[in-house]
Protein backbone atom coordinates (compact mmCIF):
# COMPACT_ATOMS: atom_id res chain seq x y z
CA UNK A 1 0.00 0.00 0.00
CA UNK A 2 1.08 3.36 -0.94
CA UNK A 3 2.21 5.97 2.34
CA UNK A 4 -0.74 8.43 1.12
CA UNK A 5 -3.28 5.92 0.80
CA UNK A 6 -4.59 6.60 4.70
CA UNK A 7 -8.10 5.62 5.95
CA UNK A 8 -9.70 8.24 7.81
CA UNK A 9 -13.18 7.18 7.69
CA UNK A 10 -14.93 5.36 11.21
CA UNK A 11 -16.06 2.25 10.12
CA UNK A 12 -19.74 2.36 8.31
CA UNK A 13 -22.78 1.14 9.39
CA UNK A 14 -23.95 -1.41 6.73
CA UNK A 15 -27.05 -0.65 4.90
CA UNK A 16 -28.49 -0.35 1.05
CA UNK A 17 -25.75 0.47 -0.75
CA UNK A 18 -25.83 1.47 -4.62
CA UNK A 19 -23.27 0.74 -6.73
CA UNK A 20 -22.42 1.71 -10.55
CA UNK A 21 -20.60 -0.79 -12.20
CA UNK A 22 -18.05 -0.34 -14.47
CA UNK A 23 -18.97 -0.52 -18.47
CA UNK A 24 -16.77 -3.80 -19.36
CA UNK A 25 -16.78 -7.66 -18.67
CA UNK A 26 -13.87 -8.07 -17.18
CA UNK A 27 -13.69 -4.68 -15.04
CA UNK A 28 -17.08 -5.83 -13.83
CA UNK A 29 -15.79 -9.55 -12.81
CA UNK A 30 -12.95 -8.11 -11.17
CA UNK A 31 -14.85 -6.15 -8.76
CA UNK A 32 -16.54 -9.15 -7.46
CA UNK A 33 -14.30 -9.76 -4.09
CA UNK A 34 -15.38 -6.05 -3.45
CA UNK A 35 -18.57 -6.75 -3.97
CA UNK A 36 -18.72 -9.60 -1.97
CA UNK A 37 -16.88 -8.52 0.78
CA UNK A 38 -19.31 -5.44 1.26
CA UNK A 39 -22.38 -8.10 0.97
CA UNK A 40 -20.81 -10.04 3.82
CA UNK A 41 -20.01 -6.55 5.91
CA UNK A 42 -24.34 -6.53 5.97
CA UNK A 43 -24.05 -3.63 2.76
CA UNK A 44 -27.68 -4.47 1.38
CA UNK A 45 -26.11 -3.86 -2.53
CA UNK A 46 -28.40 -2.26 -5.67
CA UNK A 47 -26.02 -2.70 -8.55
CA UNK A 48 -26.59 -0.37 -11.84
CA UNK A 49 -24.73 -1.66 -14.68
CA UNK A 50 -24.75 -2.53 -17.86
CA UNK A 51 -27.31 -5.35 -19.37
CA UNK A 52 -25.45 -8.27 -19.39
CA UNK A 53 -24.34 -7.56 -15.70
CA UNK A 54 -27.47 -8.74 -14.08
CA UNK A 55 -26.76 -12.42 -16.06
CA UNK A 56 -23.17 -12.70 -15.15
CA UNK A 57 -23.74 -12.06 -11.53
CA UNK A 58 -26.93 -13.95 -11.28
CA UNK A 59 -25.22 -16.93 -8.67
CA UNK A 60 -24.73 -14.26 -6.32
CA UNK A 61 -28.32 -12.89 -5.71
CA UNK A 62 -27.44 -8.75 -5.94
CA UNK A 63 -30.35 -7.38 -7.60
CA UNK A 64 -28.84 -5.74 -10.49
CA UNK A 65 -31.01 -2.78 -12.41
CA UNK A 66 -30.16 -1.97 -16.55
CA UNK A 67 -28.06 1.07 -16.77
CA UNK A 68 -30.20 3.57 -18.93
CA UNK A 69 -29.00 5.07 -22.08
CA UNK A 70 -29.82 8.64 -21.37
CA UNK A 71 -28.44 10.72 -17.94
CA UNK A 72 -31.81 12.08 -17.88
CA UNK A 73 -33.12 8.28 -17.08
CA UNK A 74 -30.16 7.39 -15.19
CA UNK A 75 -30.51 10.47 -12.53
CA UNK A 76 -34.70 9.04 -11.91
CA UNK A 77 -33.37 5.44 -11.70
CA UNK A 78 -30.82 6.44 -9.04
CA UNK A 79 -33.50 8.86 -7.75
CA UNK A 80 -35.73 6.11 -7.16
CA UNK A 81 -33.35 3.45 -5.43
CA UNK A 82 -32.70 6.33 -2.99
CA UNK A 83 -36.81 6.55 -2.24
CA UNK A 84 -36.87 2.78 -2.15
CA UNK A 85 -34.19 1.89 -0.33
CA UNK A 86 -31.82 4.71 1.41
CA UNK A 87 -34.50 7.12 2.77
CA UNK A 88 -36.46 5.43 5.19
CA UNK A 89 -37.12 6.31 9.12
CA UNK A 90 -34.29 6.51 11.42
CA UNK A 91 -32.05 5.73 8.62
CA UNK A 92 -28.70 8.49 9.10
CA UNK A 93 -28.83 10.49 5.60
CA UNK A 94 -25.22 11.55 5.94
CA UNK A 95 -22.82 8.64 5.91
CA UNK A 96 -21.97 7.27 2.47
CA UNK A 97 -25.02 5.25 0.80
CA UNK A 98 -23.34 4.79 -2.52
CA UNK A 99 -20.01 3.61 -4.30
CA UNK A 100 -19.21 5.42 -8.21
CA UNK A 101 -17.30 2.39 -9.63
CA UNK A 102 -16.67 4.48 -12.93
CA UNK A 103 -14.00 7.03 -13.18
CA UNK A 104 -16.01 9.16 -14.93
CA UNK A 105 -17.55 12.41 -14.49
CA UNK A 106 -20.95 11.99 -15.52
CA UNK A 107 -21.23 9.16 -13.45
CA UNK A 108 -20.14 11.14 -10.10
CA UNK A 109 -22.55 14.12 -11.27
CA UNK A 110 -25.41 11.79 -11.76
CA UNK A 111 -24.89 10.25 -8.30
CA UNK A 112 -25.02 14.24 -7.09
CA UNK A 113 -27.75 14.71 -8.77
CA UNK A 114 -29.83 12.08 -7.54
CA UNK A 115 -29.05 12.81 -4.22
CA UNK A 116 -26.65 10.42 -3.26
CA UNK A 117 -23.47 10.63 -1.38
CA UNK A 118 -21.18 8.58 -3.10
CA UNK A 119 -17.50 7.25 -2.85
CA UNK A 120 -15.20 7.22 -5.43
CA UNK A 121 -11.55 7.51 -7.12
CA UNK A 122 -10.92 11.45 -7.50
CA UNK A 123 -10.65 11.91 -11.09
CA UNK A 124 -11.07 13.84 -13.68
CA UNK A 125 -11.74 16.74 -11.22
CA UNK A 126 -14.94 15.37 -9.94
CA UNK A 127 -14.16 15.08 -6.25
CA UNK A 128 -16.48 18.26 -5.59
CA UNK A 129 -19.19 15.38 -6.85
CA UNK A 130 -18.31 12.60 -4.35
CA UNK A 131 -19.07 12.72 -1.04
CA UNK A 132 -15.70 10.90 0.16
CA UNK A 133 -12.60 11.15 -3.23
CA UNK A 134 -10.21 8.31 -2.81
CA UNK A 135 -7.09 8.70 -4.35
CA UNK A 136 -6.13 6.16 -6.81
CA UNK A 137 -3.77 3.84 -6.31
CA UNK A 138 -0.99 4.03 -8.67
CA UNK A 139 0.74 0.55 -10.23
CA UNK A 140 -2.05 -1.56 -8.64
CA UNK A 141 -3.92 -4.59 -10.04
CA UNK A 142 -7.72 -3.18 -11.28
CA UNK A 143 -8.79 -5.56 -8.60
CA UNK A 144 -6.83 -4.10 -5.41
CA UNK A 145 -7.95 -0.98 -6.89
CA UNK A 146 -11.24 -1.53 -6.36
CA UNK A 147 -10.61 -4.10 -3.02
CA UNK A 148 -9.13 -0.46 -1.73
CA UNK A 149 -12.54 1.26 -2.17
CA UNK A 150 -13.75 -1.28 0.37
CA UNK A 151 -11.01 -0.70 3.26
CA UNK A 152 -12.29 3.28 2.47
CA UNK A 153 -15.70 2.30 2.99
CA UNK A 154 -15.50 -0.35 5.76
CA UNK A 155 -12.17 1.36 7.91
CA UNK A 156 -10.07 -1.09 7.88
CA UNK A 157 -7.38 -2.74 5.26
CA UNK A 158 -7.14 -6.63 4.59
CA UNK A 159 -5.82 -8.39 2.17
CA UNK A 160 -7.83 -8.89 -1.37
CA UNK A 161 -8.64 -13.20 -2.02
CA UNK A 162 -6.27 -15.14 -4.35
CA UNK A 163 -9.40 -16.02 -6.38
CA UNK A 164 -12.40 -14.22 -7.27
CA UNK A 165 -14.99 -17.08 -7.15
CA UNK A 166 -17.84 -16.36 -9.40
CA UNK A 167 -20.97 -17.85 -8.60
CA UNK A 168 -23.12 -19.54 -10.98
CA UNK A 169 -26.93 -19.34 -10.54
CA UNK A 170 -28.46 -22.94 -11.10
CA UNK A 171 -30.16 -21.71 -13.92
CA UNK A 172 -27.14 -21.28 -15.80
CA UNK A 173 -25.72 -24.32 -15.40
CA UNK A 174 -28.97 -26.25 -16.65
CA UNK A 175 -28.31 -23.89 -19.78
CA UNK A 176 -24.43 -25.16 -20.24
CA UNK A 177 -25.74 -28.57 -19.88
CA UNK A 178 -28.39 -28.49 -22.43
CA UNK A 179 -25.97 -26.73 -24.64
CA UNK A 180 -23.25 -28.97 -24.04
CA UNK A 181 -25.52 -31.86 -24.91
CA UNK A 182 -26.90 -29.94 -28.13
CA UNK A 183 -23.53 -29.61 -29.70
CA UNK A 184 -22.10 -33.08 -28.57
CA UNK A 185 -19.67 -31.10 -25.87
CA UNK A 186 -17.82 -33.06 -22.83
CA UNK A 187 -15.60 -32.27 -20.05
CA UNK A 188 -12.62 -32.14 -22.22
CA UNK A 189 -13.74 -29.63 -24.27
CA UNK A 190 -11.17 -26.40 -25.09
CA UNK A 191 -12.84 -23.41 -25.14
CA UNK A 192 -10.85 -20.56 -27.18
CA UNK A 193 -11.80 -16.52 -27.16
CA UNK A 194 -9.60 -15.07 -30.16
CA UNK A 195 -11.27 -12.06 -29.73
CA UNK A 196 -10.66 -8.91 -27.94
CA UNK A 197 -12.46 -5.82 -27.32
CA UNK A 198 -10.98 -2.29 -26.96
CA UNK A 199 -7.11 -1.42 -27.46
CA UNK A 200 -4.43 -1.11 -25.24
CA UNK A 201 -2.01 2.02 -25.49
CA UNK A 202 -3.71 2.55 -28.65
CA UNK A 203 -2.53 -1.07 -29.73
CA UNK A 204 -4.31 -4.23 -30.59
CA UNK A 205 -5.17 -6.59 -27.86
CA UNK A 206 -5.77 -10.17 -30.43
CA UNK A 207 -2.94 -12.67 -30.79
CA UNK A 208 -2.22 -12.59 -34.15
CA UNK A 209 -1.27 -16.37 -34.16
CA UNK A 210 -4.47 -16.87 -32.58
CA UNK A 211 -5.86 -18.57 -36.04
CA UNK A 212 -3.21 -20.44 -37.03
CA UNK A 213 -2.48 -21.70 -33.53
CA UNK A 214 -6.23 -23.58 -33.22
CA UNK A 215 -5.47 -24.72 -36.76
CA UNK A 216 -1.56 -25.84 -36.76
CA UNK A 217 -1.29 -26.69 -32.81
CA UNK A 218 -4.20 -27.13 -31.19
CA UNK A 219 -5.68 -30.42 -33.18
CA UNK A 220 -2.65 -32.32 -31.76
CA UNK A 221 -4.28 -32.44 -28.32
CA UNK A 222 -7.20 -34.75 -29.48
CA UNK A 223 -9.77 -32.27 -27.99
CA UNK A 224 -12.95 -30.54 -29.27
CA UNK A 225 -12.61 -26.93 -29.41
CA UNK A 226 -15.21 -24.13 -28.85
CA UNK A 227 -16.06 -20.56 -29.55
CA UNK A 228 -18.29 -18.16 -27.77
CA UNK A 229 -18.24 -15.26 -30.17
CA UNK A 230 -19.97 -12.10 -28.62
CA UNK A 231 -22.20 -9.73 -30.86
CA UNK A 232 -20.53 -8.98 -34.15
CA UNK A 233 -18.14 -11.59 -33.34
CA UNK A 234 -20.01 -14.44 -35.28
CA UNK A 235 -18.35 -13.66 -38.84
CA UNK A 236 -15.05 -13.96 -37.70
CA UNK A 237 -15.33 -17.14 -35.67
CA UNK A 238 -17.11 -18.43 -38.63
CA UNK A 239 -14.03 -17.16 -41.17
CA UNK A 240 -10.91 -17.90 -39.41
CA UNK A 241 -12.02 -20.54 -36.39
CA UNK A 242 -14.22 -22.82 -39.03
CA UNK A 243 -12.46 -25.82 -36.64
CA UNK A 244 -14.13 -24.85 -33.33
CA UNK A 245 -17.74 -25.82 -32.61
CA UNK A 246 -19.38 -22.25 -32.55
CA UNK A 247 -22.33 -21.36 -30.08
CA UNK A 248 -23.67 -17.99 -30.88
CA UNK A 249 -25.37 -16.11 -28.75
CA UNK A 250 -24.61 -17.39 -25.51
CA UNK A 251 -25.58 -15.71 -22.51
CA UNK A 252 -22.75 -14.57 -19.54
CA UNK A 253 -24.24 -16.93 -17.16
CA UNK A 254 -23.90 -19.53 -19.24
CA UNK A 255 -20.85 -18.97 -20.83
CA UNK A 256 -19.55 -18.83 -16.89
CA UNK A 257 -21.28 -22.47 -16.22
CA UNK A 258 -19.87 -23.78 -19.63
CA UNK A 259 -15.97 -22.72 -18.28
CA UNK A 260 -16.73 -23.76 -15.54
CA UNK A 261 -16.79 -27.01 -16.45
CA UNK A 262 -14.50 -26.56 -19.71
CA UNK A 263 -10.89 -28.60 -19.50
CA UNK A 264 -9.33 -24.98 -20.82
CA UNK A 265 -9.70 -21.57 -21.93
CA UNK A 266 -7.34 -20.24 -24.09
CA UNK A 267 -8.18 -16.14 -24.26
CA UNK A 268 -6.52 -12.83 -25.03
CA UNK A 269 -7.02 -10.53 -22.59
CA UNK A 270 -10.42 -10.27 -22.63
CA UNK A 271 -13.86 -10.55 -20.32
CA UNK A 272 -14.33 -14.02 -20.82
CA UNK A 273 -10.39 -14.85 -19.79
CA UNK A 274 -11.12 -13.24 -16.66
CA UNK A 275 -14.55 -14.92 -16.30
CA UNK A 276 -12.65 -18.34 -16.56
CA UNK A 277 -10.01 -17.51 -14.31
CA UNK A 278 -13.30 -16.04 -11.93
CA UNK A 279 -14.83 -19.45 -12.19
CA UNK A 280 -11.51 -21.45 -11.63
CA UNK A 281 -11.01 -22.79 -15.15
CA UNK A 282 -7.66 -23.35 -16.59
CA UNK A 283 -6.67 -20.29 -18.10
CA UNK A 284 -3.99 -20.06 -20.55
CA UNK A 285 -3.89 -16.26 -20.76
CA UNK A 286 -1.91 -14.41 -24.14
CA UNK A 287 -0.96 -11.33 -23.41
CA UNK A 288 0.39 -8.74 -26.04
CA UNK A 289 0.63 -4.95 -25.53
CA UNK A 290 -0.99 -5.35 -22.10
CA UNK A 291 0.32 -4.72 -18.82
CA UNK A 292 -0.39 -7.78 -16.57
CA UNK A 293 0.64 -5.74 -13.42
CA UNK A 294 -3.00 -3.96 -13.94
CA UNK A 295 -4.97 -6.33 -15.69
CA UNK A 296 -4.22 -9.85 -15.47
CA UNK A 297 -6.61 -12.34 -15.15
CA UNK A 298 -6.31 -12.99 -11.05
CA UNK A 299 -6.31 -16.81 -9.49
CA UNK A 300 -4.50 -19.43 -9.13
CA UNK A 301 -5.78 -21.31 -12.60
CA UNK A 302 -4.36 -18.80 -14.69
CA UNK A 303 -1.09 -19.32 -16.59
CA UNK A 304 -0.17 -15.75 -17.83
CA UNK A 305 1.72 -15.65 -21.44
CA UNK A 306 3.60 -12.79 -22.75
CA UNK A 307 7.38 -12.65 -24.71
CA UNK A 308 9.80 -10.20 -23.99
CA UNK A 309 8.82 -8.07 -26.80
CA UNK A 310 5.53 -8.70 -27.06
CA UNK A 311 3.76 -11.52 -27.72
CA UNK A 312 3.99 -15.18 -26.64
CA UNK A 313 5.72 -17.66 -29.55
CA UNK A 314 3.58 -20.27 -30.99
CA UNK A 315 5.60 -23.15 -29.01
CA UNK A 316 5.20 -21.48 -25.42
CA UNK A 317 1.27 -21.42 -26.07
CA UNK A 318 1.51 -25.14 -26.91
CA UNK A 319 3.51 -25.78 -24.01
CA UNK A 320 1.17 -24.24 -21.50
CA UNK A 321 -2.11 -25.96 -23.11
CA UNK A 322 -0.02 -29.46 -22.71
CA UNK A 323 0.75 -28.60 -19.17
CA UNK A 324 -3.27 -27.79 -18.18
CA UNK A 325 -4.42 -30.91 -19.85
CA UNK A 326 -2.09 -33.36 -18.33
Amino acid sequence: MRADYVLPMPPASPGPLIVRLRNWVGDVTLGVPLLQRLADAGYELQLLGKGWARSLLAGQGWPVHALPSTWRERVALLRRLKHEHIVQPGRELRRINALCLPYSFSSALEFRLAGLRALGHAYEGRSPLLARAEPRPEGAHELEVYWRLGDALLGRTEAPPARIGLKVAPQHVAEARELRAAFGLNAGTVFICPFAGGTWAKQDKTWPEFAAFVAQQLPRFGRRIAVCPGPGEEAIAQEHFASATLLPGVGLGAYAALLKEAALMIANDTGPGHIAAAVDAPLVSVLGPSDPRLWRAWGPSVQLLQGDAGWPAQAAVADAVSRALR
